[in-house]
């Protein structure tokens, strides 16, 4: 039990290494020994556990997308939710809260996890094939909640979810790509412009969620 509690440790020390070195060099220039080296642990440690920088991606993309899961909760990209973990916070009533509300926990998670933070950057590597879309999944979860909200009438009138979900999409990534270099982009202050501009557009008069505080 005990050999095992520690191969457990050290498998989550080099994910963690390795995510912090991808954050800021990036999968090319990262070098195994680096990874090792950060994590504290041998050489021979990371190959028993990882057989190449590929498989330790991989195993980073995977960490990843679970802590995106435990952000958006069920239905994820139109799937069913496996039950494994809980998600952060259940889901407002009004879906369109709810948007609002996981965006602002996506935010912070990318400024608090850098597991998470370097499963979207993973994803964005040319020279780096991803068998994870964490970009299309946010999306698609997205585009979920928008769905609902115009199956419930909580969308303006000639309010089109494909249309929004654009727009929604295409900002909070690009404040995830800009915030690598200037975490300004990733602070709740600029979620809530946007927001501040989008909900009047999005929601009937008078019936606009109210951001959590």
């Amino acid at each position: 039990m005990v050999r095992q509690e520690r191969a457990v440790r050290t498998r989550e020390a080099l994910l963690r290494s390795a995510a912090e070195i991808f954050d800021t060099e990036g999968f090319m220039s990262a070098s195994l020994s680096a990874i090792s080296s950060r994590a504290g642990v041998s050489s021979g440690a990371l190959h028993f556990h990882f057989v190449n920088k590929g498989a330790l991606a991989e195993a980073l993309e995977e960490a990843a997308e679970r802590r995106l899961r435990l952000i958006t909760g069920p239905d994820l990209g139109g799937d069913e939710w496996d039950g494994t973990g809980t998600p952060e916070t259940p889901p407002a009533d009004n879906p369109v809260q709810n948007l609002v509300a996981t965006s602002g926990r996506l935010f912070d998670e990318l400024n608090n996890d850098v597991v998470l933070r370097a499963g979207f950057i993973l994803g964005c590597e040319p020279s780096w094939q991803s068998r994870v879309d964490l970009h299309g999944q946010w999306r698609n979860w997205i585009e979920s909640a928008l769905r609902q909200a115009s199956d419930q009438g909580a969308l303006a009138d000639g309010t089109k979810p494909e249309d929004v979900v654009t727009v929604v999409a295409a900002s909070t990534v690009g404040f995830e790509a800009l915030g690598r270099k200037d975490p300004a982009w990733l602070s709740q202050e600029r979620l809530d412009q946007f927001w501040h501009f989008m909900l009047p557009r999005l929601v009937p008069p008078g019936t606009g969620p109210q951001k959590e505080t």
